[in-house]
Order: structure tokens, then sequence, then C-alpha cells
């Protein structure tokens, strides 16, 4: 299991014991406590020999001199002060975290020469060392009992100047990271493990954070009229489940944002099934509504102050005997009627429902999806940024600048009513696919027309939710990616 180290605040002071840490920026020499543990000036030999500079992720690795009271000195180049940003100090306290993880204790200086570190940089470098240490191996029955990558029971002493702000920030900061290892959990689950009944039974799990939590059934579904969501689950022995989180942090009068999740915990194509090679990943196919869940962890943790409505839709896509058919036509709650073309374009099935429940049952503010949508976005985007789609330009804007300063980047995506005529069907209101090209448009394109006059966001994130490329802050084959962008959209312009 992972084993999370415990990170505490102390006022600036010289290390005293286990591997001592101190951060130099560009151009720049360590902070003058450093001296105290260095009697002997190896440190400043060591940088010359290595040619240190302080340049960003560089490295110094000492064994400490005869008469230091610590065992190892870690010099860490923090890059040019100018250009450090919020995501930088996460990825260094990560960065770290890798270096250190089978020391019992570690104590860091939080000071640079040339830059001030605020409160929320300590707590982001904090944060990178708590999702760095994130390990999901609760499977693996032989576990290493030597080598130098085994994790310890980690005591790290972050020291700062301003120890209660930075005591403050970090008691936020932290519920982000619970939020995210959460979301990195769910899609990590094996699917015969993770169900929709037991997916909705993390969720409500949540209800001990105060998030108020209701589940609705295969049978209310029917009454509601969700034939869309329905027509996907329909080939599996394992029933739906349609979970609807609120968190009420905000004023009684103010309308809520909504997050809508897509969650297939797993997708074998049905009656269109996929190619056996890499099947398995389809296990992440709910990482929407993984992310989903995790923000609302992030949000309730950090006791956020605004109106937030979570609402995730849970299925299984299996090729039963029941399943529905290429051709079938289903009816969503809307009304609106759909030609299912290819039982592989599921997850638009369950999002258009979801979306038409949220809208028409919480009148919110905006509406954003997100979804393991579609693998032709990672032909356009690969594997760095997620698909942004979006009717509003205001939200858009928001959505990407919060990208930028967490590093959960999304990328902008075309819309418009030339894509639409191609999910036209000749049969039905629509169909479900528009082809081969622009797939990852065209199915934003059939989320749209679910969602009305409400600005609306839709996030492909096939990309980025699993199997994406490991980070300072993520070795993890789950990312939890959505949670930390989402969560700072919520801070900066939804609260208050």
């Amino acid at each position: 299991m992972t084993v999370l180290p415990t990170i505490s605040f102390a006022k600036s002071a010289a290390p005293k014991k286990g591997t001592a840490v101190f951060l130099v920026a560009k151009g720049g020499k360590p902070p003058a406590l450093a001296a105290e543990i260095d009697p002997s000036g190896v440190i400043a030999r060591a940088m010359e020999v290595s040619s240190f500079d302080g340049k960003a992720k560089s490295v110094v690795d000492i064994v400490a001199p005869a008469g230091s009271p610590v065992d190892r000195i870690l010099i860490l180049g923090v890059g040019e002060p100018e250009k450090v940003g919020e995501g930088d100090w996460t990825a260094l306290g990560g960065l770290l975290r890798g270096k250190t993880a089978s020391d019992k204790a570690v104590s860091a200086l939080l000071e640079c020469e040339g830059m001030e570190i605020s409160p929320e940089a300590a707590a982001g470098f904090a944060q990178g060392m708590l999702l760095r240490a994130y390990d999901f191996d609760k499977y693996k029955t032989k576990k290493k009992d030597n080598g130098d990558d085994k994790p310890v029971a980690q005591k790290a002493t972050l020291m700062v100047d301003n120890t209660a702000a930075a005591k403050k920030a970090w008691s936020e900061a932290e519920g982000v990271a619970r939020g995210i290892m959460l979301a990195r959990d769910l899609v990590n689950e094996p699917a015969n493990i993770l169900g929709p009944v037991e997916f909705a039974a993390r969720a409500e799990a949540l209800s001990a954070l105060g998030v108020e939590i209701e589940i609705l059934t295969e049978k209310e579904m029917k009454k509601l009229g969700m034939g869309a969501l329905l027509g996907v689950a329909q080939g599996s022995v394992r029933p739906p489940r349609l979970v609807v989180m609120k968190w009420n942090g905000g004023k009684a009068k103010d309308k809520p944002v909504a997050f809508i999740g897509k969650g297939v915990v797993f997708d074998t194509g049905g009656i269109s099934i996929k190619p056996a090679g890499g099947m398995e990943d389809m296990k992440g196919d709910m990482g929407g509504a993984a992310a989903v869940t995790g923000l609302m962890h992030a949000l309730a943790a950090r006791n956020a102050k605004a109106n937030v409505i979570g609402i995730i839709g849970l299925v299984e896509n299996m090729p039963d005997g029941n399943a529905q058919r290429p051709g079938d036509i289903v009816t969503s709650m809307s009304g609106q009627t759909i030609e299912v073309i290819n039982t592989d374009a599921e997850g638009r099935l369950v999002l258009c429902d979801a979306l038409w429940y949220c809208k028409e049952t919480y009148q919110p503010k905006f509406m954003i999806n997100l979804a393991t949508l579609t693998g032709a976005i990672l032909i356009a985007l690969g594997q760095n940024r997620a698909g942004l789609f979006c009717n509003d330009d205001e939200l858009a804007g928001q959505i990407f600048e919060s990208g930028e300063a967490t590093g959960e980047k999304v990328w902008r995506m075309p819309m418009g009513p030339e894509y639409d005529k191609m999910i036209d069907s000749k049969f039905a209101d629509m169909k479900n696919v528009g082809g081969r090209h622009a797939g990852s448009i065209t199915a934003a394109q059939f989320l749209k027309r679910f969602v009305g006059d409400v600005p609306w966001s839709h996030l492909d994130i096939a990309g980025t939710a699993m199997s994406s490329p490991a980070t300072d802050t993520n070795q993890s084959w789950g990312s939890g990616y959505g949670v930390r962008l989402l969560d700072r959209l919520v801070a900066d312009h939804y609260e208050g």
C-alpha cells in the first residue's frame, strides 16, 4: 500500500538530522543556514565539481562531511526566480520525494536567495511530495524486502518563515492532494473489484466530509426516461447507477456549478467489440467519474465556499445477448432519439442523460463534463493536454487559465454547425457517431444537443486520465487528471 510521508512545518533553521535539503536559484548560492551543517565547505566544492548552477530540477547529492549533524545533503535547483510558477513548486516537491523515498527523516529549508517563497508555494511543495509518494500496489502479495526504492514511514519537515500561513495553505492543498489520490485509486482499480455499485459506494463515503449523496437505481432512471444511459448498461449483469454529490459551501441563494463524469467501469465496446490488444486499459474508462469524485473530495476537504453538484453515470458496457445492437434507436431523457451506429461510442450516451438531468434538476451556472471519450483526441493532442470544447468563451478562458496555472493543461478545439451535420441520422434525431473524420469534435457536437443555453464545456481526457506519461508528481497509471484543474477553476472564479 502507499506509504505517505508525514509532513510538518517548522520555523526556518539549520536541519539537525537525516537528509538536509537546500534550494538554489539559477546563478545563486545556498542559504546562509547551510553553513551550519557544512563546516568544511563541501557543498560549495560539490556544486563546483558538478557544474551545478541552480538550473531547474538539477540536483547535487552529497554524503554529509564528518562533523555534520545530518547524514546526507541535497541541493535542488529552482531555476530562474522570475519564471518559477505554482506548478514548478509542486514538481520540485515531487522531485525531492523521488530522491528521498527511502529516507526516514527529511528536512527541507524553503528559503532561496533572490526570491521569496510564499506560504502557497510551500504548500504546493508539500503537495508534490505527497502525490509522488502515491503507489497503487495493494494487489501485490510479494513486496520488496530490500532496495533503495523501498518506501518508509518518512517524516518530512519543511522549514519556512511563516509557519502559521504555511500550515493554513497546506490544510487546503492536502485536501486537494487527497482528492487527486482518490481519483487515481478509482482509475487504477480493476473492473472486477470496482463495478457501478461499488463505485457508487466509494462516492457515498464522501458523506463523511459533509457531501450530500443521492444514488439513483436502474428503476429510478427508467422512470426518468434515461433510455440512452440504460441502453449502454443493458448488456451487463451489473446494474447501473447515477450518483449525485452535493456540496453546499456557498450562499443558499447562489446557483450551483456542476461537474458531470463518464463512469464506464469497463468498456468492451459492446457488440462493436474492441480489439483484444490493450482492452485491459478499459478499466480506466471511468476516468471522468473518478475526477469528479476526487474533485468533490477536494472541495469538501478544503471547505470550498461554493455550491457544487457532481454527477457521475456508472455503467458497464458488455456484449451480452441482451446488449444493444448497432442500428438500435434509443430515446434519451430529453426526448431526443438516437440511432446507435457503434456501441463503442457509449460514453456520450451515458453523458447525454446525465447532462440533461443536471440541467433540468439544478439549473446550474455552468456544466463541465469530463470523459475518456475518444481515441481521436490522442491523435490530435497527444497525452499532455486534454481537449476543451465549449459553448461559452468566458468559461473556456477560465478553464484554460486554470490549466496553465496547475499544469493540467487543455487546448480548445473547434465546434460548429458544419460538424453538427455529420451526426444527423436518417432514422432518428441523431446518430451517436459521425464517421472517421473529426471524431472528437462530432462527439462534442452530440453532447452539445443536451445542454440547452447553459454555459457548458466538455473535457476529453482520454489522453491524460490514464496511461499518461510519468511526471515528478505521478508515477501511477492513473493520473487523477482534472481534480487540480477544476478545483482551481472553482477557487479562482466561483467562491466568495
